[in-house]
């Protein structure tokens, strides 16, 4: 049979020359009477290797090196071809019935050419994955990353204007996460993200915590939202004053009851409080805007992680309340109906009701850079408020003007 050879190194590779596996069983063989491994080891790089290469990577020294480099994403191919080699059996002190190869004078230097070997394969199985194609069909590697973190409530839509982004531009890659507008700030203020997203403005406290790390934060309206108030289908209440919504999540208003409703208790959902609109629905709606009031949520209310939990829990229970991003709510949960006081007009949250300001419940989105952004950030900041702005109403969200 004619002896596997490793043609990128540029001469063949002969397996009866190396004696790095003296204490391994023959590898196991498949239905068809073939060994399988180095089939398995092509799946995950489309390299086609010598069985005595593959054996070596299994190695019980080598295979946990390679599988850190691999990463998670691979390790299951791993685990699939120690099935085929086994390491040798140990006495009861532990040690090998067969000295390590790696000790042995005889195959150091063959040894020490394979590490190198599989060092090579280690990095070019990392580095393969799908690439964006140039005009000219040739692939083009990534010059520059921007890291975006913050809002939840933006989260959705600057996914949309990354994917967007990347698909014109394949030569940038965008990294986008959650977490919250307090987190992105303060990821911002230290200097881990080039752009922060929050559903709020940023606070004095955090201004001067950015000023005091030598940065100085540059503020974009990105978009508006509106915030809805929703309950369970099935609840018969249509519409809530401002100063109502206060009274219940303040648990002054505890029944449904109280509102024309069923005689059922009020079960409060929030966001947690690093989020943007869990801050701007207490100080604008709870508070009612006022500068000096010391309101806050009833303690019993139901601190959700995200917009999906509130989401979640409407559509399942027909007591609760809660409020969210207008780009977040689903056909089965009801929207309430909101005024400024019990006089009205009681107006529903849209694309148009936030353009025509009469909505009382409705606020600019944001995004900030450590200081006046600059290259690729810049370019893109630029497209966000230009060309990106075409994307904001098919998340939800109202457009700049």
């Amino acid at each position: 049979m004619e002896k596997p050879t490793h043609e990128s190194e540029g001469h063949p590779l002969d397996c009866s020359s190396y004696s790095g596996f003296q204490g391994f069983e023959k590898p196991k063989k498949s239905s068809s009477g073939k060994n399988p491994a180095p089939a398995m080891l092509e799946e995950a790089g489309n390299l086609t290797l010598p069985e005595c290469l593959v054996q070596s990577a299994l190695d019980h020294r080598s295979l946990p090196l390679l599988q850190g480099r691999l990463g998670t994403m691979r390790r299951p191919l791993l685990h699939r071809l120690a099935h085929f080699y086994r390491p040798p059996h140990r006495t009861r002190k532990g040690s090998p019935l067969f000295p390590h190869p790696f000790f042995t004078d005889r195959c150091l230097i063959s040894r020490l050419g394979v590490g190198l070997l599989l060092i090579g394969l280690t990095w070019s199985l990392v580095a393969c994955g799908p690439s964006r194609p140039t005009s000219g069909g040739e692939a083009l590697a990534a010059t520059e990353t921007i890291e975006n973190k913050g809002s939840d409530t933006l989260v959705n839509l600057a996914l949309a204007w990354a994917e967007e982004y990347m698909g014109l531009h394949p030569e940038v890659r965008i990294s986008v996460t959650g977490g919250g507008s307090g987190t992105g700030i303060a990821a911002m203020i230290n200097g881990t993200v080039d752009i922060a997203n929050a559903s709020r403005a940023m606070k004095s406290e955090e201004i001067g915590d950015a000023q005091a790390n030598g940065i100085n934060p540059i503020e974009f309206v990105v978009a508006r939202d509106a915030i809805a108030v929703v309950v369970h289908p099935s609840n018969p209440v249509d519409r809530l004053s401002l100063a109502q919504i206060s009274d219940i999540y303040t648990r002054k208003i505890t029944n449904w009851s109280q509102l024309g409703g069923e005689d059922r208790p009020i079960v409060l959902l929030s966001r947690e409080s690093n989020s943007g609109t869990y801050v701007y629905f207490l100080e604008n709606v709870i508070r009612l805007g006022e500068k000096e009031s010391d309101l806050l949520f009833s303690p019993d209310t139901l601190l959700m992680p995200s917009s999906e939990g509130i989401s979640t829990e409407v559509r399942q229970n027909p007591n609760a309340i809660g409020y969210d991003g207008l780009g977040y709510v689903t056909h089965d949960q009801k929207m309430l109906a909101v005024a400024l006081d019990a006089s009205g007009p009681y107006v529903l949250p849209s694309v148009e009701s936030v353009n025509d300001g009469s909505y009382p419940i409705s606020r600019p989105l944001y995004m900030y850079t450590a200081g006046e952004p600059a290259g690729m950030v810049k370019v893109y900041m630029d497209w966000i408020l230009g060309p990106g702005q075409d994307l904001v109403p098919r998340l939800g969200f109202v457009p700049l003007d």
